[in-house]
């Protein structure tokens, strides 16, 4: 039976229908990012046939909410079985903390990834909101599996101090600080594709 992998991608949230227009206005599209697979959509080649990759689309990830992610990804429970693996780009992350710390998984999870994932609110107009985790993340730990948080010292977007933040509440996760790596939009992640075939 193929080792099951699920990928939750990331996602922004804003205060108020005006911001998140104003966002979508000044956004720049980029057209090679469109043309070409991330490394998302690039592990299923790269971890190989005994694996299945899940990497389903969440609701509006451009003006995100937590309570319409909770449906999307609780449908896909029917899909999985004990020892799955979990992967958390970003919000996606967030997303996953949050989840796995509010309530019960239904299956054995082996591990947990999370890749640039927030832990609080980095600047004014980047706020958490509905994503926002509760001060007790016990839960999360106690039924997580094995955790790895990767995180790049260049990240535009979410600092190393939340990495070191994640590190400090789940003092057994294995954090990995990756250099010229960004937000992670590179094609491949070999360091996560070693791993997972590794856990």
């Amino acid at each position: 039976m193929k080792q099951q992998v699920l990928v939750i991608h990331g996602g922004d949230t804003w205060k108020s229908k005006d911001d998140y227009l104003d966002f979508l206005r000044s956004v720049p599209i980029n057209l090679e990012k469109l043309t070409r697979p991330g490394w998302k959509e690039n592990l299923r080649p790269d971890l190989g046939n005994d694996f299945e990759v899940i990497l389903p689309t969440m609701p509006n990830k451009y003006d995100a909410r937590y309570e319409e992610w909770v449906i999307i990804f609780e449908k896909l429970f029917q899909f999985l079985r004990d020892d799955v693996i979990l992967i958390g780009h970003s919000m996606g992350g967030c997303f996953l903390v949050k989840y796995l710390t509010e309530n019960d998984f239904p299956y054995k999870i082996k591990a947990t990834y999370l890749v640039a994932a927030p832990y609080t609110d980095n600047k004014p107009e980047y706020e958490l909101l509905s994503f926002s985790l509760p001060e007790d993340l016990k839960h999360f730990e106690e039924q997580s599996g094995a955790i790895t948080i990767y995180q790049s010292e260049d990240d535009p977007l979410v600092p190393k101090s939340d990495a070191e933040n994640y590190k400090s509440v789940f003092p057994n996760a294995d954090l990995q600080l990756l250099t010229n790596r960004g937000h992670f939009g590179q094609e491949h992640f070999p360091e996560l594709v070693d791993s997972i075939k590794k856990v």
